[in-house]
């Protein structure tokens, strides 16, 4: 398989997901759009993960490979290329999907626990994944629900957490893909962010919930074997 990740910032990778596919002997490549890297042809890649970020979709005169990215996401989808986005990477989706993205009522940045939806159940990306789980957040903006996809979980901060178009195209607010290092990065690079909010943990409390890295990993692991495994259903976006 050849599985391909957009990266949107130097200090967000592919992190685990990465892994996860090198693991299994994918061929993993990336583009890396804010180095100014190119997009490769759709036909040439077979799996996709697009990451995060701290801009917004709509952030084109600062990041102007966002107009690239989503048109290339688009096509991703039409073609049936199974797909996964995490934080910035899920909102790019969803507004390729039509849905709005805007501010959240709260920034939500730390360890808060995640609560899947009564759609989740009986999706097989989900099947082996608890009702509620922690998982790492760090974000401001929230995605609408595409039409004709299935809202799947929720916080308490922020309704809207993931959501599946088709069997093979799933968007998640929160990181399950970060490691320990990933978690390091983000306090390093936006830790100006870390100001005091009810859902907004200090530095000391994110670090002190590294020990939950390991939970979530085999949580991506899951869904990573779902959407990307043999003999996954490919839906092609309905235009």
């Amino acid at each position: 398989m050849r599985f391909h990740w957009l990266g949107n910032v130097g200090f967000e990778d592919a992190a685990e997901v990465g892994c996860w596919a090198a693991a299994r002997g994918y061929e993993v490549t990336a583009t890396r759009l804010y180095a100014g890297e190119v997009l490769p042809e759709v036909e040439a890649i077979d799996a996709l993960a697009v990451m995060g970020g701290p801009m917004n979709v709509y952030q084109y005169r600062d990041c102007p490979w966002l107009v690239g990215e989503a048109r290339f996401i688009e096509a991703a989808l039409k073609a049936g290329v199974p797909t996964i986005g995490v934080c910035l990477g899920s909102q790019l989706i969803a507004d390729v999907l039509g849905a709005k993205v805007v501010q959240n009522g709260e920034k939500e940045i730390g360890w808060f626990d995640v609560t899947l939806t009564a759609e989740a159940e009986g999706m097989a990306a989900f099947r082996d994944v608890p009702a509620k789980f922690a998982a790492f957040h760090w974000h401001g903006d929230t995605f609408g629900i595409p039409a004709g996809a299935r809202r799947l979980a929720a916080s308490e901060a922020c309704a809207n957490q993931a959501y599946a178009y088709g069997d093979d195209v799933i968007g998640l607010q929160f990181h399950l893909e970060y490691s320990v290092e990933s978690v390091r990065r983000m306090i390093t690079h936006c830790g100006d962010e870390l100001v005091e909010g009810r859902f907004v943990q200090s530095a000391e409390a994110i670090r002190a919930g590294f020990s939950k890295v390991e939970g979530t990993r085999r949580v991506l692991d899951s869904l990573l074997g779902a959407v990307f495994g043999e003999g996954n259903h490919r839906q092609v976006l309905q235009t």
